[in-house]
């Protein structure tokens, strides 16, 4: 046997699992389709957007993956430390809609609340969470927002897993560089400053003897005889005449993500054989926190308008969770996802009026787009969120889009809601955020023409359930008839988190391994 367990992923499920199999003393393999990412790196993510793209195929060997579905486009990081690499740092706690939701009485009766409670405690400690201490141009403006909607009460400053000074680093690291407030969290910090996961649970994971793997995306899971564990089948991602490597574990943890994680677990049920009894609810329950982004883009550029960390302030209307972005100047590849703002909760006629406005109103409708290499000093993103049940469904099999190879699609299941992609609310709050900045309101082309839902926070997949019928794995995170085989990802999460979910991902994942 190679290792006592093997974990598929090094996001923060992942992590979490090789930093506490470790501390049992277990010998642990972490296998990362992604490479190192270096600071030099994320200075030249930063600036050039073929730098920060992740499409091996293409030739692209960066961090930052879209991938685009019917009915959802999601973002996510590719590399060692997973989403950490990308992510904004936002660690926030889900409120009790959460907790309510119908999806936890498919588990055993208990306060999940308080279940979870010292998980998220130690998660925070574990991540360094602060509070950001900065505020700029785009915090006014949002301020200004919340005061006209009438919820000035509900802003404030955010909490997030980056060194700001004094005495606020990571358990290990209390002595690292601070913030520099550049606002280019989402291409990677250079710096150092932010608390990613390989300067907290990968960096303690390693200094016990976890190897880490990169570069090498798993195929396939193979059982071995009953109680014997597992092989796992390796290849290099984009290299097709690369030569499969086989490693073996007792145990095996994946965690590669919604994506990684459902699309390896269908391949092995429905391509591969290997896993032939997995749950039919298996790439079911998938959602996103019901989420919209919108643009406002700013007549010149705004002196300062990148002056802080990539998110700082929020505030909440109702039930609906609004934050601002700032981005690195490689973001700017994004202007072309943005037209005109409309009002209209019909897909069609929304679609059929913003193709309009191109006609109709070209100067307003192509704002964002004209921005060109000045985009992040002209433009905010505003992302807002709510937890709606709203769910969608993988299935995988092969698509002519794919040139007739096997790959993930989504579909709405019967009786579900597919997740909005216009919410009333949030266009609200656009256009108030315009009004007080004096900038041009705009919606993604994704979510405006397609009616497709644009998310980096998708969850679910392999839900966690008391039954297989209702999803994948156990409250223990195994899954259901395949002993030794876990999910710890952002798939197992049974509800919509309605806020950013990292922080929820690596409570649980927290709580699993101390079962394990």
């Amino acid at each position: 046997m190679d290792f006592d367990v093997a974990i598929i992923g090094s996001g923060f499920g992942g992590s979490v699992a090789a930093l506490r199999a470790a501390q049992k003393g277990l010998r642990v393999a972490v296998i990362e389709q992604g490479r190192w990412i270096q600071p030099e790196d994320m200075k030249q993510a930063a600036q050039q957007p073929t730098k920060l793209l992740w499409q091996p195929s293409l030739g692209l060997n960066g961090f930052f993956a879209q991938d685009f579905f019917r009915h959802v486009s999601l973002v996510r990081g590719i590399g060692v430390g997973g989403g950490s690499i990308v992510y904004a740092a936002v660690l926030l706690q889900p409120q009790q809609g959460f907790y309510d939701d119908p999806a936890w009485q498919q588990l055993p009766d208990r306060d999940w609340r308080q279940e979870l409670a010292p998980h998220f405690d130690t998660a925070q400690n574990m991540l360094g969470m602060a509070v950001n201490p900065r505020r700029s141009q785009q915090d006014a403006w949002l301020q200004q927002t919340a005061k006209r909607l009438g919820v000035e009460n509900t802003f404030g400053p955010i909490t997030q897993a980056i060194h700001f000074g004094g005495g606020a680093g990571t358990p290990k690291e209390p002595d690292r560089p601070s913030c520099t407030y550049c606002g280019n969290c989402t291409t990677g910090c250079a710096v150092g400053a932010k608390n990613s996961l390989d300067k907290n649970y990968l960096l303690q994971a390693q200094q016990l003897g976890v190897r880490i793997i990169s570069e090498r995306r798993v195929q396939q899971i193979v059982p071995m005889a009953p109680g014997q564990g597992y092989r796992l089948v390796l290849q290099q991602p984009g290299k097709r005449g690369h030569q499969a490597e086989v490693l073996s574990a007792k145990r095996v943890v994946v965690a590669g993500g919604v994506v990684g994680t459902v699309e390896l677990l269908m391949a092995c049920r429905d391509r591969y054989r290997t896993l032939p009894n997995l749950s039919a609810a298996l790439g079911q329950h998938v959602r996103t926190n019901s989420e919209t982004i919108a643009a406002v883009t700013h007549p010149d550029k705004v002196p300062g308008l990148r002056d802080g960390a990539t998110i700082s302030t929020h505030f909440y209307l109702d039930d609906l969770h609004v934050h601002q972005n700032r981005f690195s100047p490689a973001h700017r590849m994004l202007r072309w996802q943005v037209g005109g703002l409309v009002n209209d909760p019909v897909p069609w006629r929304r679609a059929l009026k913003t193709a309009a406005g191109f006609v109709l109103h070209p100067l307003r409708s192509t704002a964002n787009m004209r921005t060109g290499r000045d985009w992040a000093d002209r433009t905010t993103v505003l992302l807002a969120m709510r937890a709606d049940d709203s769910q969608l469904a993988f299935r995988y099999g092969r698509s002519w889009l794919a040139g007739g190879g096997w790959t993930l699609q989504s579909h709405v299941p019967a009786g579900q809601r597919r997740p909005l992609a216009y919410l009333p609310e949030a266009q609200q709050v656009v256009q108030t955020y315009a009004q007080v900045s004096g900038g041009i309101p705009g919606n993604t082309l994704l979510e405006s023409l397609g009616n497709v839902s644009v998310t980096a926070h998708v969850l679910g997949g392999a839900v966690m359930a008391g039954t297989p019928e209702h999803g994948v794995i156990n409250e223990r995170h195994e899954v259901f008839g395949h002993p030794g085989l876990y999910v710890m990802d952002a798939s197992a999460i049974p509800a919509n988190v309605g806020v950013n979910p990292s922080l929820t991902i690596t409570a649980m994942a927290e709580r699993a391994m101390a079962l394990f």
